[in-house]
């Protein structure tokens, strides 16, 4: 009799009989709904799953998953492959260099993994709708960035449907699993849309991104990191215009950066500038250490086993991880803020009458209770990069107060930014809608004055 082929029933299941074994059996921990006789094995093969990020954490979530038994993964990543990803990214290899990193971390799996079907996606998040993220039964996050945490959050989000009673319909819910890690640090959690915490309700555990004033790098510089700014956000804009961003995964503009943050430290005397400090600087590099990665990567590979098939009841809801000095771990539920951002209804604003619109949109930016994206200094046009727009319901039609893009409609009502609230027609307990780029949808406000005093 003729071997099996590599994809057939049999080898599938001789290759993860573990996980099968685990499956067609019942145990204490499972959920109420569990039925070791469901065939649970076909979900795992046919169960579409999205990995948001193919780097450290990424690769060793595809790894874990592949193992697993899911065999229909898709991936979505817009970075390529750096030298220096190398020592922790191991589906990568030096000939890779240069290379998409959700289409070689597919077609590694795919290769050593022949049951499993990787799906690649070379894009940014934002170059995808609703309809994308829809067709996707669970999303696995593996991100070293904030925003794009919060933009696939508030995604999901929008996604939920509620019937009549204000409850979510659980066939709209898509669950995240997310994961982080920071050096010996790292946390995995569980969000299910419109029912539990999501990122915007642990806005607060997150720490601010590190930004410097431009007094500072730009006169008073004492860092290797403010020569580095300079030369990011002052003489690249200067010497090569709108026309060449700066791209922090091309190694000439990172040498380039390099160069001239060099140039700047020698000047005032500041020593420590290096390529691999600049690289961190440029792309706000997280450290990473791989075992971290290895850790918190299995850590949401279980509990993405766990919603696909309630075999075991998920985690409820956030676990920190620690080995900085010995290993310390903690599991405990984190609760959804009232007046989220996200899932919550319309969040109340303190402000005032007089209060103008560029202060309102300083409020949101600078607050932890907001920490929308900063405006910051253009110098190739000197002035002020604001990304929000803002409309409102002003005496029964809807007003646009302010919109940064596109360049026509930002000339028309960039005359409102010095304009106070009370001038724009903004009373206590209007809605304000909020466009900011780290969510697909607009943000509900609502204007709260202040008593005067």
């Amino acid at each position: 009799m003729a071997a099996p082929s590599s994809g057939s029933a049999s080898t599938r299941e001789d290759r993860h009989k573990h996980v099968l074994r685990m499956l067609q059996r019942p145990g204490p921990f499972a959920g109420g709904e569990f039925d070791q006789s469901f065939p649970y094995f076909a979900i795992l093969e046919q169960a579409p799953i999205l990995v948001v990020g193919a780097g450290g954490l990424g690769c060793e979530l595809l790894k874990d998953l592949a193992l697993l038994g899911f065999g229909n993964i898709h991936v979505i990543d817009m970075d390529t492959i750096d030298l220096s990803n190398l020592n922790r990214q191991f589906l990568f290899r030096p000939d890779d260099v240069g290379k998409d990193k959700a289409g070689i971390a597919a077609a590694f799996i795919n290769k050593r993994i022949p049951d499993t079907k990787v799906t690649p996606h070379f894009k940014k998040i934002q170059d995808y709708g609703p309809d994308f993220y829809s067709q996707f039964a669970i999303i696995v996050c593996g991100l070293d960035s904030i925003p794009a945490r919060r933009w696939i959050n508030n995604m999901l989000i929008s996604l939920v449907e509620y019937d009549a009673d204000g409850n979510a319909k659980p066939e709209t819910i898509k669950p995240l699993i997310d994961g982080g890690t920071e050096g010996f640090k790292g946390n995995a959690r569980v969000i299910l849309p419109g029912k539990s915490a999501c990122v915007e309700c642990s806005l607060d555990l997150y720490p601010p991104q590190v930004t410097f004033p431009m007094c500072t790098i730009a006169e008073r510089p004492r860092l290797p990191e403010h020569c580095i700014e300079y030369a990011k956000v002052i003489l690249w804009p200067r010497e090569h215009g709108d026309d060449t961003p700066l791209d922090g995964d091309d190694p000439e503009h990172i040498k380039w950066i390099y160069d001239r943050a060099t140039e700047r430290g020698e000047q005032f005397g500041i020593s420590g500038v290096t390529y691999r400090l600049t690289q961190g600087v440029v792309k706000n590099i997280i450290p990473a250490v791989a075992s971290t990665n290895a850790v918190i990567a299995a850590a949401c590979a279980n509990e993405t086993l766990k919603v696909a098939t309630g075999c075991c009841t998920p985690m409820n809801n956030y676990m920190v991880f620690n080995d900085t000095e010995g290993l310390y771990s903690y599991t405990f539920e984190y609760a959804r803020k009232p007046y989220c951002l996200a899932c919550g209804p319309a969040k109340p604003v303190s402000c005032s009458p007089s209060t103008t619109l560029t202060e309102f949109i300083d409020i949101l930016s600078t607050d932890p209770e907001f920490r929308l994206k900063q405006p910051s200094d253009n110098p190739a046009t000197n002035q002020k990069e604001i990304y929000q727009g803002l409309t409102a319901m002003v005496n029964g039609k809807s007003k646009t107060l302010f919109m940064g893009n596109p360049e026509v409609i930002r000339r028309a009502t960039e005359h409102n930014l010095e304009k106070s609230l009370q001038e724009l027609g903004i009373t206590a307990g209007t809605t304000i809608n909020v466009t900011d780029p780290t969510s697909p949808r607009p943000f509900k406000l609502i204007a709260q004055f202040e008593p005067s005093t």
